[in-house]
Protein backbone atom coordinates (compact mmCIF):
# COMPACT_ATOMS: atom_id res chain seq x y z
CA UNK A 1 0.00 0.00 0.00
CA UNK A 2 2.87 2.50 0.64
CA UNK A 3 4.74 1.59 -2.51
CA UNK A 4 1.68 2.41 -4.22
CA UNK A 5 0.67 6.13 -2.47
CA UNK A 6 4.35 6.65 -3.51
CA UNK A 7 3.77 5.33 -6.68
CA UNK A 8 0.48 7.89 -6.92
CA UNK A 9 2.37 10.66 -5.66
CA UNK A 10 5.08 10.84 -8.19
CA UNK A 11 2.50 10.37 -11.30
CA UNK A 12 0.95 13.19 -9.59
CA UNK A 13 3.75 15.54 -9.87
CA UNK A 14 4.80 14.31 -12.99
CA UNK A 15 0.58 15.54 -14.38
CA UNK A 16 1.72 18.79 -12.56
CA UNK A 17 4.97 19.59 -14.04
CA UNK A 18 3.68 18.58 -17.72
CA UNK A 19 0.89 21.05 -17.36
CA UNK A 20 3.02 23.75 -16.03
CA UNK A 21 4.55 23.69 -19.01
CA UNK A 22 2.09 23.75 -21.38
CA UNK A 23 0.27 26.20 -19.57
CA UNK A 24 3.20 28.78 -19.36
CA UNK A 25 3.15 32.07 -21.65
CA UNK A 26 4.98 31.61 -24.96
CA UNK A 27 7.37 34.17 -23.42
CA UNK A 28 7.55 33.46 -20.01
CA UNK A 29 10.83 31.88 -20.05
CA UNK A 30 13.30 34.71 -21.95
CA UNK A 31 13.70 38.51 -21.00
CA UNK A 32 10.37 39.68 -22.14
CA UNK A 33 10.02 41.20 -25.52
CA UNK A 34 8.46 44.14 -25.00
CA UNK A 35 5.41 45.42 -27.58
CA UNK A 36 5.13 49.21 -27.72
CA UNK A 37 1.62 50.64 -29.20
CA UNK A 38 1.38 53.76 -30.74
CA UNK A 39 -2.25 54.77 -31.62
CA UNK A 40 -2.97 56.88 -34.21
CA UNK A 41 -5.01 60.30 -35.37
CA UNK A 42 -8.59 60.51 -33.64
CA UNK A 43 -7.56 57.91 -31.37
CA UNK A 44 -5.67 57.40 -28.09
CA UNK A 45 -3.71 54.61 -26.14
CA UNK A 46 -7.26 53.13 -25.33
CA UNK A 47 -7.79 51.70 -28.72
CA UNK A 48 -5.58 49.00 -28.22
CA UNK A 49 -7.77 47.74 -24.96
CA UNK A 50 -8.59 44.74 -26.68
CA UNK A 51 -5.16 43.77 -27.89
CA UNK A 52 -3.31 44.15 -24.58
CA UNK A 53 -4.50 41.85 -22.14
CA UNK A 54 -4.38 38.80 -25.31
CA UNK A 55 -0.35 39.83 -25.72
CA UNK A 56 -0.17 40.03 -21.74
CA UNK A 57 -1.43 36.80 -21.72
CA UNK A 58 1.22 35.12 -24.23
CA UNK A 59 3.91 36.30 -21.77
CA UNK A 60 4.93 39.56 -23.48
CA UNK A 61 5.63 43.25 -22.01
CA UNK A 62 2.89 46.12 -23.26
CA UNK A 63 3.14 49.35 -23.46
CA UNK A 64 1.03 51.65 -24.98
CA UNK A 65 1.96 55.04 -25.80
CA UNK A 66 -0.02 58.02 -25.69
CA UNK A 67 0.65 60.58 -28.35
CA UNK A 68 0.12 64.56 -28.18
CA UNK A 69 -0.24 64.55 -31.81
CA UNK A 70 0.89 68.13 -32.13
CA UNK A 71 3.49 67.68 -33.93
CA UNK A 72 5.90 64.24 -35.76
CA UNK A 73 8.74 65.37 -34.09
CA UNK A 74 6.77 65.33 -30.61
CA UNK A 75 5.40 62.08 -31.56
CA UNK A 76 8.27 60.27 -32.06
CA UNK A 77 9.88 61.79 -29.34
CA UNK A 78 6.76 60.14 -27.20
CA UNK A 79 7.55 56.92 -28.47
CA UNK A 80 11.33 57.41 -28.51
CA UNK A 81 10.75 57.52 -24.47
CA UNK A 82 8.77 54.57 -24.28
CA UNK A 83 11.72 52.80 -25.90
CA UNK A 84 14.31 54.04 -23.69
CA UNK A 85 12.41 53.09 -20.90
CA UNK A 86 12.14 49.52 -22.02
CA UNK A 87 15.46 46.31 -21.91
CA UNK A 88 15.10 43.48 -24.14
CA UNK A 89 13.68 43.58 -27.84
CA UNK A 90 11.45 45.52 -28.30
CA UNK A 91 8.48 45.16 -31.00
CA UNK A 92 7.19 48.76 -32.39
CA UNK A 93 3.43 48.58 -33.32
CA UNK A 94 1.41 51.46 -35.01
CA UNK A 95 -1.85 52.41 -36.29
CA UNK A 96 -2.60 54.75 -39.19
CA UNK A 97 -0.91 57.60 -38.59
CA UNK A 98 1.51 56.04 -35.82
CA UNK A 99 2.46 54.26 -39.09
CA UNK A 100 4.41 57.31 -39.56
CA UNK A 101 5.60 57.50 -36.19
CA UNK A 102 7.32 54.08 -35.80
CA UNK A 103 8.86 54.88 -39.23
CA UNK A 104 10.80 57.36 -37.83
CA UNK A 105 11.20 56.15 -34.20
CA UNK A 106 12.02 52.11 -35.28
CA UNK A 107 15.18 53.17 -35.95
CA UNK A 108 16.67 52.61 -33.05
CA UNK A 109 18.51 49.42 -32.24
CA UNK A 110 16.45 48.15 -29.48
CA UNK A 111 13.74 47.96 -32.19
CA UNK A 112 13.87 44.62 -33.56
CA UNK A 113 10.38 44.31 -35.70
CA UNK A 114 7.66 46.75 -36.81
CA UNK A 115 3.57 45.89 -37.32
CA UNK A 116 1.58 48.15 -39.35
CA UNK A 117 -1.68 47.91 -38.30
CA UNK A 118 -4.00 50.30 -41.10
CA UNK A 119 -1.08 52.53 -41.17
CA UNK A 120 1.01 54.93 -43.01
CA UNK A 121 4.57 53.15 -43.96
CA UNK A 122 6.27 56.41 -45.52
CA UNK A 123 10.02 56.48 -47.61
CA UNK A 124 12.38 58.65 -46.11
CA UNK A 125 11.56 62.23 -47.03
CA UNK A 126 8.18 61.14 -47.55
CA UNK A 127 4.63 62.44 -45.78
CA UNK A 128 1.38 60.77 -44.91
CA UNK A 129 -0.13 63.13 -47.10
CA UNK A 130 2.05 62.71 -50.40
CA UNK A 131 1.66 59.16 -49.63
CA UNK A 132 -2.12 59.54 -50.22
CA UNK A 133 -1.93 61.78 -53.14
CA UNK A 134 -2.52 59.08 -55.45
CA UNK A 135 -5.44 58.11 -54.38
CA UNK A 136 -9.06 59.57 -53.74
CA UNK A 137 -9.74 61.04 -50.74
CA UNK A 138 -11.17 58.62 -48.37
CA UNK A 139 -14.84 58.97 -47.33
CA UNK A 140 -13.71 59.50 -43.63
CA UNK A 141 -11.73 62.58 -44.36
CA UNK A 142 -14.39 64.69 -46.49
CA UNK A 143 -15.58 66.36 -43.55
CA UNK A 144 -12.95 66.75 -40.95
CA UNK A 145 -13.33 69.49 -38.15
CA UNK A 146 -10.85 72.06 -37.81
CA UNK A 147 -10.51 74.30 -34.81
CA UNK A 148 -8.71 77.91 -34.45
CA UNK A 149 -5.69 76.34 -33.98
CA UNK A 150 -5.91 73.97 -36.52
CA UNK A 151 -6.27 71.01 -35.15
CA UNK A 152 -8.65 68.18 -36.41
CA UNK A 153 -11.35 66.06 -35.09
CA UNK A 154 -14.03 63.67 -36.85
CA UNK A 155 -17.67 63.93 -36.04
CA UNK A 156 -19.17 61.41 -33.90
CA UNK A 157 -21.19 60.29 -37.31
CA UNK A 158 -18.16 60.09 -39.29
CA UNK A 159 -16.26 58.36 -36.28
CA UNK A 160 -19.28 55.52 -36.64
CA UNK A 161 -19.98 55.25 -39.96
CA UNK A 162 -16.27 55.63 -41.46
CA UNK A 163 -13.58 55.60 -38.75
CA UNK A 164 -15.21 52.26 -37.02
CA UNK A 165 -18.37 50.68 -38.63
CA UNK A 166 -17.79 47.53 -37.30
CA UNK A 167 -17.73 48.17 -33.92
CA UNK A 168 -20.85 48.44 -31.39
CA UNK A 169 -22.32 51.75 -30.83
CA UNK A 170 -21.41 52.20 -27.56
CA UNK A 171 -17.91 51.50 -28.26
CA UNK A 172 -18.00 53.48 -31.60
CA UNK A 173 -19.16 56.46 -29.03
CA UNK A 174 -16.67 56.37 -26.78
CA UNK A 175 -13.96 56.73 -29.65
CA UNK A 176 -15.77 59.66 -30.63
CA UNK A 177 -15.65 61.34 -27.24
CA UNK A 178 -11.94 59.75 -26.81
CA UNK A 179 -10.36 60.72 -29.64
CA UNK A 180 -6.90 62.82 -29.37
CA UNK A 181 -7.51 65.86 -32.23
CA UNK A 182 -4.29 65.88 -34.39
CA UNK A 183 -3.21 68.68 -35.94
CA UNK A 184 -3.87 69.03 -39.37
CA UNK A 185 -0.14 70.03 -40.37
CA UNK A 186 1.42 66.99 -39.07
CA UNK A 187 0.10 65.20 -42.35
CA UNK A 188 2.53 67.53 -44.18
CA UNK A 189 5.64 66.65 -42.27
CA UNK A 190 8.12 63.84 -44.08
CA UNK A 191 10.37 61.68 -41.85
CA UNK A 192 13.86 62.08 -41.61
CA UNK A 193 14.38 58.24 -41.79
CA UNK A 194 12.80 54.59 -42.65
CA UNK A 195 12.96 51.76 -40.09
CA UNK A 196 11.35 49.50 -42.52
CA UNK A 197 14.40 49.43 -44.69
CA UNK A 198 16.58 47.43 -41.95
CA UNK A 199 13.86 46.15 -39.60
CA UNK A 200 11.68 43.04 -40.87
CA UNK A 201 7.99 44.44 -41.24
CA UNK A 202 4.34 43.10 -41.19
CA UNK A 203 0.94 45.02 -42.24
CA UNK A 204 -2.36 44.49 -41.29
CA UNK A 205 -4.87 45.84 -43.61
CA UNK A 206 -8.28 46.27 -43.72
CA UNK A 207 -10.28 45.48 -46.83
CA UNK A 208 -13.38 47.60 -45.67
CA UNK A 209 -10.91 50.55 -44.51
CA UNK A 210 -12.77 54.43 -45.51
CA UNK A 211 -9.92 56.08 -43.31
CA UNK A 212 -6.68 54.77 -46.00
CA UNK A 213 -7.35 53.66 -49.54
CA UNK A 214 -6.79 49.56 -49.57
CA UNK A 215 -4.54 50.37 -52.57
CA UNK A 216 -1.85 51.98 -50.74
CA UNK A 217 -1.65 49.31 -48.40
CA UNK A 218 -1.34 47.02 -51.56
CA UNK A 219 1.45 49.39 -53.03
CA UNK A 220 3.01 49.94 -49.41
CA UNK A 221 3.06 45.65 -48.42
CA UNK A 222 5.46 45.71 -52.07
CA UNK A 223 7.50 48.20 -50.91
CA UNK A 224 8.50 47.42 -47.19
CA UNK A 225 8.82 44.00 -48.08
CA UNK A 226 5.99 43.31 -45.45
CA UNK A 227 3.92 40.53 -44.76
CA UNK A 228 0.67 41.34 -45.06
CA UNK A 229 -2.58 39.79 -43.66
CA UNK A 230 -5.64 41.35 -45.02
CA UNK A 231 -9.04 41.06 -42.73
CA UNK A 232 -12.56 42.00 -43.26
CA UNK A 233 -12.58 45.21 -41.24
CA UNK A 234 -12.71 48.89 -41.31
CA UNK A 235 -9.77 51.22 -39.79
CA UNK A 236 -9.37 49.83 -36.33
CA UNK A 237 -9.16 45.91 -36.51
CA UNK A 238 -7.38 45.61 -32.99
CA UNK A 239 -10.79 46.73 -32.37
CA UNK A 240 -12.88 44.41 -33.88
CA UNK A 241 -10.63 41.64 -35.05
CA UNK A 242 -8.49 41.64 -31.60
CA UNK A 243 -7.46 38.21 -32.01
CA UNK A 244 -6.10 38.38 -35.80
CA UNK A 245 -3.96 41.47 -35.10
CA UNK A 246 -2.66 39.89 -31.67
CA UNK A 247 -1.90 36.97 -33.75
CA UNK A 248 0.26 39.15 -36.03
CA UNK A 249 2.09 40.70 -33.29
CA UNK A 250 2.99 37.40 -31.50
CA UNK A 251 4.23 35.91 -34.58
CA UNK A 252 6.46 39.04 -34.98
CA UNK A 253 7.78 38.08 -31.40
CA UNK A 254 8.41 34.28 -32.12
CA UNK A 255 10.62 35.73 -35.19
CA UNK A 256 12.71 37.98 -33.56
CA UNK A 257 13.10 35.47 -30.91
CA UNK A 258 13.90 33.30 -33.32
CA UNK A 259 16.08 34.89 -34.97
CA UNK A 260 18.09 35.98 -31.85
CA UNK A 261 18.98 32.58 -30.97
Amino acid sequence: MKSFKVWSLKLTLLFAAICATYSRPAFAQTVPTTVILVHGAFADGSSWNRVIPLLQAQGLKVVAVQLPLSSLAADVAATKRAITAQTGPIILVGHSWAGVVITEAGVDDRVKALVYVSAFAPSEGQSAGEMGKPYPTPPGLLHPIADSSGYLTLSPGDIAKHFAPDVPAAESNLLAVTQGPIRAANFDEPVSAAAWKTKPSWLIAGEQDQMIDPALYKAEAEKIHAKATWLASGHVPMLSHPDAVTAVIVEAAHSIARSSR
